[in-house]
């Protein structure tokens, strides 16, 4: 299948010897990053799915896209822009009824992978319409409360799988923030599973393994 218009730019990757509608992989990239990032490894991930890599809306100079804007000041410190993040919340959550609607993906098989700021964003995404996504792989994230839909608690979780996972010395994002997430999710009735790897902010090559199989275990 040719590459489609959708809301925003991406990346795109066939799926391979599937029969019928199959699953989909949906990458959101960090700040400062682009569509290109997540990508990278999208050959390392299974063939029965399809893979889209969404690039953020906002454009950083001189180079780079955000899901939105971060700032620093004396005042407040280090602070996200959370209309703006609530925004490409709902702009991501309709990015998937896109890609839905315009490609030949199982609606019911959803997963969203994310790196730091992207996974902050799938998470968003998932707590608040998880009706959308099965599975989040959130990887050196965090859950911000400030940009979930309001009355989230209400939804059903039933279905809603998530892998987290952080590194123990991470310099960007505190693994103390990370370490919230599992409790709660859990207090939510939600299936997680949480891991810590001896480094920064980034993915080391056992997290890359434990994620996939996570995924196979889940799907």
């Amino acid at each position: 299948m040719e590459k489609q218009t959708l809301l925003l730019e991406h990346n795109y990757r066939a799926a391979k010897n599937t029969s019928g509608k199959a699953p989909v992989i949906i990458m959101l990239h960090g700040f400062g990053s682009d569509e290109n990032d997540l990508f990278s490894f999208a050959s390392e991930l299974p063939e029965k799915y399809a893979i889209i890599s969404l690039k953020a809306p906002i454009k950083l100079e001189p180079y780079g896209n955000a899901w939105y804007n971060i700032y620093f000041d004396n005042d407040q410190g280090k602070f996200s822009d959370d209309v703006q993040a609530i925004s490409s919340r709902e702009l991501v959550a309709k990015c998937i009824d896109s890609v839905v609607e315009k490609y030949n993906v199982d609606e019911n098989n959803v997963t969203l992978l994310g790196f730091s700021q992207g996974t902050i964003l799938s998470f968003a995404v998932a707590l608040s319409y998880p009706e959308k996504v099965k599975n989040v792989i959130g990887l050196s994230g965090y859950i911000n409360e400030e940009i979930l839909k309001e009355g989230y608690k209400n939804n059903d979780f039933s279905h809603l799988n998530i892998y987290t996972s952080h590194g123990s010395v991470d310099q960007v994002i505190p693994v103390q923030w990370a370490r919230k997430t599992e409790p709660f999710l859990k207090n939510l009735n939600i299936n997680c599973a949480y891991s810590e790897y001896p480094v920064g902010h980034g993915v080391a090559p056992q997290n890359f393994h434990d994620f996939k199989t996570w995924l196979e275990k889940v799907s």
